[in-house]
Formats: C-alpha cells, structure tokens, sequence
C-alpha cells in the first residue's frame, strides 16, 4: 500500500513539474482561494496567526493578507514540483536577483564555516538549490512517513551534489564535522520541535518553543550564520533571492538568549515580505505549561 501511495505522489509530482512557471503559479493560487472560501483549517490557522502576530492591524488588513497568504501557500506547494523536476539551469534561471550577496563573500572569505538558516518564507526549495548549486552543503531534513518516497525526494534535493541530513545524533555530527571544514549546512530555523532539550523564547511577542539547534551548531563548529529566503516577484517574473545578517548572540551559550535571536532574525526575514510566509504551519502550538494553546481553545499546554 505505502508502495502504490508512493508511487502515486511521485507520478503527480512529475506531471506537475511538466507545467511553466506562470501555469503553476495559478493553479496555485486556485487552490490557496479555494481554502480560502471553504473556510478550511488552513484558513483558521493563518487567521489565528496573523491576529497574534499583526495585533496592530486592522481586521481587514488582516483578512487582506491571510487571503494573499493561502495563495502564496498554494503557489509555493505548485512551485515545489518545477524545482525538483526541471533541470537545474532552467530552474536557477528563476532567481532575477540576489540581494546581499557581499555577506556570502564576507562569510567565507576566512575558510569559516557557514550555516543558512531559511525560514518558510517564499520559496525555499529554490532556496536550497542555489547554495547546493553553489558549494559543497549539507541539509538537514525530516525524513516523511514513506520509505519509496523518501528515496525520491533526497533523489531530486540532492541533484546538485547537496547531503541530506537526517535530523538524528549522527547526522547532527555529520553538520558539526562539516562546518568545522568550512562547509556549508542548511536548516529550517522556524520549525516547533519537539521533546526536550529547547527553550521558549519569543517570536512575534508570544512565547514558543524553539530550537536550540542551531546554537549549538554554531558554538560546536565556529561556523558563521545567515538568514536567507527566496521572495516570489509578481506576475510569474521569478524569484529574487535575499541574503541577511543574523541577530547578535544568535550562538550565545544561554539557550534563550540563543533563541530569542534566532526568533528575531526569522521575524526580520518574515516583516519584509509577510503576506509569503508559511501561516498555516502551527507555530505557536508548543508553549511554555500551563500557557492556553492557541489553536484549541481552553485548552493549556
């Protein structure tokens, strides 16, 4: 069965990635509308989300951009498709622009290691495929519930030569190992982790768990970090791609003080193009116990 379904969600992938770049955008935005009036969870989550985050918002503005949210969303899972399908030129011939790219420079000038940190902001499968592109890198990834297509989706990320990472003990040495080399490593900053072993910092006000990872990572290899995304341009133009600085004490030795930073420079990232962040994701669903969770109310954490 996990074959037939394996098989299944790779042949739709293929298919998809036969599309142009303008096709599967509107598709996309067909489905992130299609969420939008049918009332979906989707849609109740991003609302959630943008009235903790966007307190200073009007309600209308908030209902302008969770609606131009679903329909990034949807673009962006339209999108995924062509980056693992086209051929690696046509596919970085989509970024127009790079803004930033002096950091890049500055980073590596001295053999340091260097640690990006993409939030689900725009595009970042794009993202992933320009640095792999460009360096020797690794990427640290959740492998999904299905071996077959698991196969499948190191396959394609790792085309260019890029290591997928299993987030375990052993592939968090293997990223240590590497960036203590002066090689590059990537990671989804924004996720909720899960067990033990993080701290609760805040992240637009409220407090979250949050990876302390990417500290240790940093204290444990001297590697240098930055943010970065890939921002969707209007009309089907393309992707601009933006490098950023991180907040200082980002590998402070306190872990909320760690955190803190890490939130701040994915808050950064996200306040310059809010309407292409990921809201739908939970977020702010693991706080600190006995705080309400958000998304089921009454309910405490």
């Amino acid at each position: 069965m996990a074959l037939s379904k394996a098989t299944f969600l790779i042949t739709a992938l293929r298919l998809a990635g036969k599309l142009p770049l303008r096709g599967a955008q509107l598709i996309g935005r067909f489905f992130g509308m299609i969420s939008w009036v049918s009332r979906s969870q989707l849609r109740t989550v991003t609302e959630i989300n943008l009235k903790i985050c966007f307190p200073e918002l009007t309600d209308e503005q908030r209902q302008r951009m969770a609606r131009s949210s679903l329909r990034h969303t949807g673009q962006t899972m339209m999108e995924i498709p062509l980056i693992w399908e086209w051929p690696v030129e046509r596919c970085l011939g989509l970024i127009r622009e790079i803004e930033g790219e002096e950091l890049l420079t500055e980073a590596k000038k001295d053999g340091r290691g260097l640690l990006l940190l993409a939030p689900h902001l725009g595009n970042w499968e794009l993202t992933g495929l320009y640095f792999s592109s460009r360096y020797r890198m690794a990427a640290l990834y959740s492998p999904p519930h299905i071996k077959e297509f698991e196969d499948y989706m190191v396959k394609v990320r790792g085309r260019m030569g890029s290591e997928l990472v299993r987030g375990d003990r052993r592939g968090l040495a293997r990223l240590i190992t590497l960036l203590r080399e002066g090689e590059v490593a990537g990671i989804l900053p924004d996720q909720s982790p899960r067990g033990k072993g993080n701290a609760y910092a805040p992240f637009f006000g409220l407090e979250v768990r949050t990876m302390t990872l990417v500290s240790k990572l940093l204290q444990k290899s001297g590697a240098k970090p930055l943010m970065t995304y890939s921002e969707r341009l209007k009309d089907g133009q393309g992707f601009r791609l933006v490098i950023r600085e991180c907040e200082a004490g980002i590998d402070d030795d306190d872990p909320v003080v760690a955190t803190s930073a890490l939130n701040r420079s994915v808050e950064n990232c996200v306040r310059e193009a809010p309407e292409q962040y990921q809201w739908e994701y939970k977020r702010m669903r693991h706080r600190p116990p006995g705080e309400l969770n958000p998304y089921k109310p009454g309910k405490v954490c």
